[in-house]
């Protein structure tokens, strides 16, 4: 019962992420706004530069590496306007610095690694600007941004992998489009919104999502184009947080959404989850104002929802543990609802696995599955 102590120590220490070797060779020097780089430099100053579309700084050969040896690059004046702090043209790595204040912070085209950077009240932190590409993102933060990480929309594909990071305070932190997602041991704080899966997939393992206003936006298009098609927690904890979903998005709706030895607790309302296939399990609900509420997604011709929901805990939440809409058909096993002030578990269609418990729920113990007290 201790893991989740460890989690949240996993999640503020730093990443051992690096993959780029110490490069032989540095050159040192004052750089200039609007330089082109095509060697390894370190920065021996901040660089603060007008505002104009050219880039303070352009990475244009593969391998470079940009130090900014603890310097700050930002954009002079007040607005973004329509600039930009870095621009990586070829596959290479910047770090050990912070960008503040252009439209966007980091922009790039390639593979890419940015280490122990903070982009700090930029419009959009990182943009990711056309083709496939990749992001290994590690040690940094990014706080104060309109849109923490972006992209060219329906322009854009490739990976984006996120370690031992923290994004506090932005408007929206993490926009998904067609890139496949890894998020670990980071943490989300005090977002508008922490994440927006548009299209692609999003694993998070290890990470914490806490005081924001709403943790995720996934809405479901019946087209079935542009969706969010997977959704993965893994030893995370969810907890004090205004809403699960967006004022105007409140339910969660992805293709397939699972949920593995997480925390969900103290949230300012319970989870909505239109799903076609599930897989929670090991999961802790306690002491949000409502359980997990489960149906199918809202297609034209929907498909009964289906998989396993067991060995999870229901304890303490407002209204039912956990509730299974008309239609849905998950299969539920070995859990446990006590002391949520309506049912333990409502699910006149779910499949009842066995192994079920109830106790001291405001409503009754369960409808649709058998319990034992």
């Amino acid at each position: 019962m201790t893991w989740p102590l460890a989690l949240l120590l996993l999640a503020a220490t730093t990443a051992k992420a690096s993959t780029q070797e110490e490069p032989e060779a540095f050159e040192a020097r004052a750089v200039r706004c609007g330089e082109v780089l095509t060697r390894n430099t370190r920065l021996t100053r901040d660089l603060t530069c007008a505002g104009t579309p050219i880039p303070a700084l352009r990475i244009a050969a593969p391998g470079v590496v940009l130090d900014l040896g603890g310097h700050t690059v930002r954009r002079a004046g007040s607005g973004p306007g329509d600039t930009v702090g870095i621009a990586a043209e070829s596959d290479s790595t910047v770090r050990n610095g912070t960008i503040r204040g252009f439209n966007w912070g980091y922009a790039y085209a390639a593979t890419v690694h940015v280490h122990r950077v903070a982009l700090v009240d930029n419009w959009t932190a990182i943009f990711h600007m056309n083709g496939s590409g990749g992001l290994l993102l590690t040690d940094s933060s990014m706080s104060g941004n309109r849109l923490g990480f972006g992209s060219e929309f329906d322009a854009t594909s490739g990976s984006i992998d996120i370690r031992g990071s923290q994004l506090s305070g932005n408007g929206l932190g993490l926009y998904v489009d067609y890139h496949d997602t890894r998020i670990t041991g980071s943490t989300f704080t005090a977002n508008e919104t922490a994440l927006f899966c548009y299209s692609g997939k999003v694993l998070i393992r290890s990470s914490t999502f806490t005081g924001n206003a709403s943790v995720a936006d996934l809405t479901w298009s019946s087209s079935r184009f542009d969706n969010c098609y997977e959704l993965v927690f893994e030893n995370s904890i969810i907890a004090n947080n205004t809403a699960f979903g967006t004022p105007e998005n409140p339910d969660w709706q992805a293709f397939d959404f699972q949920m593995r030895n997480t925390w969900v607790m103290n949230n300012g309302e319970g989870l909505r989850l239109a799903a076609q296939t599930l897989d929670v399990r090991g999961n802790l609900w306690w002491d949000n104002e409502g359980g997990l509420t489960l149906s199918n997604l809202p297609d034209f011709e929907p498909v009964p929802q289906e998989g396993p929901v067991r060995n999870n805990r229901f304890m303490s939440n407002r209204g039912d543990g956990l509730r299974v809409l008309p239609g849905s058909t998950p299969t539920l096993s070995s859990n446990t609802c006590q002391n949520n002030t309506g049912w333990g578990i409502h699910a006149p269609t779910a499949i009842d696995g066995g192994g079920n418990a109830a106790r001291g729920n405001g409503a009754g113990g369960c409808v649709g599955v058998a319990c034992a007290p």
